[in-house]
């Protein structure tokens, strides 16, 4: 995946999981299914830049 897109990607599942935490709150299993999501694509930009 482009650099570009990651970070385009990082930032809708950012405001994803906000909003789904809002819904849910912290502890749901959506909210930890989407942190867990958001986490892949911060490792996966973390790997495509260094």
């Amino acid at each position: 995946m482009h650099e570009n897109n990651l970070l385009a990607s990082i930032v809708l599942k950012r405001g994803e999981l906000i909003n789904i935490a809002r819904k849910h709150g912290l502890n749901s299993e959506e909210t930890l299914k989407c942190s867990q999501e958001l986490d892949n694509l911060l490792n996966t930009y973390q790997q495509v830049i260094y």
